[in-house]
């Protein structure tokens, strides 16, 4: 009767030591949780909050008159239009951390890319042989 007594006592204390570490466990992955969601909400608030005080001026000089053109800057299409005088400025804002600027020529769908810089600033180009080239920065 003794024997099953301390048999029983140590399987009591043995299923309290595991309960008490799955307690623990869950506690500790609830924690990683919290943190987690905390630190991805307050990243995302950051990005929103992200205002941008350059500009950039695109100004197509030479080369372009009478061709039908679209400018993109990433993904957003700033213009798309026949070029009817030159030099043509544009000038824009700039809206996120790393810009390309991409001049297609809408009739042979030719793509030219040009990375702009993060300072912002006054881009020339020019069309020569039916090759956009940007010119050097004033």
């Amino acid at each position: 009767m003794e024997r099953r007594m301390k048999n029983a006592q140590h399987l009591n204390t043995n299923k309290q030591f595991m309960i008490g570490n799955g307690i623990l466990a869950f506690a500790v992955i609830a924690v990683i949780v919290i943190f987690v969601y905390m630190s991805l909400r307050l990243q995302r608030e950051k990005e929103g909050d992200r205002y941008f005080t350059e500009q950039y001026t695109i100004s197509l000089v030479n080369g372009f008159e009478g061709d039908s053109i679209s400018i993109l800057i990433n993904d957003s299409l700033l213009l798309n239009r026949t070029i009817d005088q030159q030099p043509y400025n544009l000038q824009v804002k700039r809206f996120t951390e790393e810009s390309t600027l991409m001049i297609v020529d809408n009739i042979t769908d030719q793509l030219s890319v040009f990375e702009l810089s993060e300072r912002g600033g006054i881009y020339r180009y020019e069309k020569e042989d039916g090759k956009v080239k940007q010119l050097a920065q004033e």
